[in-house]
């Protein structure tokens, strides 16, 4: 039955795109979060559903969407030159069949992030477009916020869905994505028009919150706690009743503390001493690595060079009898690691050149978006007042996105990349409206604004 009902919501969408060609970005939305191929056997996972989404989201567009109201911006054009950068580093790379392969990912998840903008040139298409990222994402979410609450996490242990261990299905990349999107879900309960809010949306939002939260105590991920603690102090930032919401979250620690797995408290305290843990003494001894081969290799060695790599250290353990104290030091190496870091990923695989393009495309996000709010913040039409708490929405998840990149390799993720592109789509569509419209070639000049319309 599940593999009827995917391959069906699958071909349904294809479908119901001939008449709104806008669905195949849906579509496609779906299918790279989701990946129903994964998920299902037998007739779906033989099909390549991202290359037919992708293709049909980008040829429907072509053909039908009317293109007077696109925008390239310069966010845009950062992409196309980290895209082109990583082609080359990926035709030099040091493993070029290991990069090969990276690659055969990384060119699309990039290309759409540049082409997505391009579609949403009205309110409904970047509505939509969120509405999709955060249900997409909480299918797996849901599912293992269900089993974390019945007992079946564990670090290594949450099975979403299917034994996976790629792409969101990963754990600490689940955590982070999951801390992400609290915000842009908080944002269409309040503000979205195709589910308006009621008690139904809001209900719904509030149990995905908590399995959001349940997320990094299933996985066990450390990344997702620090994610976790950051957007809390975040939200401060603009909330109403800073005391108030303060000593709530204070509150739910005491009493979720009882509760909580001794495993799960056991893995946090290692937060504290990464010394007596050989996971994350591993991640600093690749963190060494890669600023030495950095420094050899200015431009990076191309994609997977961590196969490279050689982390040396010691693990020290401490053992305490009367008022004696043994401390032991273990020499430990390791080969082959990962780099456990977005910002040595990009360091290590596309050298100095690949990270400045990578970090000025983040930060400019976050200011991009800071500005947006400053100048819609004051906006009180129903038409408007949307606009200032998405571009808070989008600037929290990417927050949360560049803290959860410092302790995981996911420079590339499609789903943060798919939010940059939804920023870069909000900044234009914004910067359209409220400038007095262009006077087309041969006919007169549109109204000047257009808030809504159809997908």
């Amino acid at each position: 039955m599940i593999n009827l009902a995917l391959t069906g919501f699958f071909v349904l969408l294809i479908v119901m795109g001939i008449r709104r060609p806008f669905l195949w970005v849906i579509c496609y939305l779906y299918v790279d979060i989701v990946a129903p191929q994964i998920i299902s056997w037998g007739f779906l996972t033989r099909l390549p559903t991202s290359l037919i989404a992708f293709a049909a989201a980008f040829l429907g567009w072509l053909a039908f969407d009317d293109k007077r109201d696109a925008r390239f911006t310069w966010r845009q054009g950062l992409l196309v030159l980290l895209l082109l950068y990583c082609a080359v580093t990926t035709w030099t790379a040091t493993y070029p069949v290991e990069a090969m392969t990276k690659w055969g990912w990384v060119w699309k998840a990039l290309v759409f992030a540049i082409f997505l903008p391009l579609t949403l040139r009205t309110r409904l298409r970047i509505e939509a477009v969120a509405l999709a990222m955060v249900l997409s994402a909480s299918a797996l979410i849901i599912d293992g916020g269900i089993k974390t609450a019945t007992g079946g996490g564990g670090y290594g242990a949450l099975r979403i869905f299917v034994e996976n261990n790629t792409g969101l299905y990963e754990g600490s990349i689940l955590s982070c994505v999951a801390i992400a999107i609290i915000p842009v879900a908080i944002w269409l309960a309040k503000y979205g028009t195709i589910f308006p809010s009621d008690w139904r949306v809001w209900g719904f939002t509030i149990a995905l919150i908590f399995a959001c939260a349940l997320i990094p105590i299933g996985t066990q991920a450390r990344t997702g706690l620090i994610c976790l603690g950051v957007l809390c102090v975040l939200y401060l930032r603009t909330a109403n009743h800073r005391l108030l919401i303060l000593a709530g979250m204070g509150l739910v620690v005491m009493i979720a503390m009882p509760f909580l797995p001794q495993s799960y408290l056991q893995r946090m305290n290692t937060i504290e001493d990464h010394q007596s843990d050989q996971s994350a003494s591993t991640r600093i001894g690749v963190w060494k690595w890669t600023w030495g081969y950095a420094k050899q290799h200015p431009f990076g060695g191309g994609f997977q060079i961590y196969l490279s790599s050689r982390a040396e250290y010691d693990k020290v353990s401490s053992e305490t009898v009367g008022n004696m104290v043994t401390v032991t030091r273990t020499p430990v190496v390791e080969e082959g690691r990962a780099f456990h870091s977005s910002y040595f990923e990009m360091l290590g695989e596309q050298g100095y050149p690949g990270l400045a393009l990578w970090l000025l495309l983040q930060v400019s996000g976050l200011i991009q978006m800071e500005l947006v709010r400053r100048k819609w913040k004051n906006r009180r039409e129903p038409d408007e007042a949307w606009a200032a708490p998405l571009a808070v929405a989008l600037q929290l998840a990417q927050v949360v996105y560049l803290i959860g990149s410092g302790f995981v390799g996911i420079a590339f993720q499609p789903f943060i990349l798919m939010l940059v592109g939804l920023q870069c789509g909000l900044t234009s569509y914004l910067d359209r409206i409220s400038r007095p419209a262009r006077k087309p070639l041969g006919g007169s000049a549109r109204p000047a604004m257009r808030i809504v319309g159809t997908p």
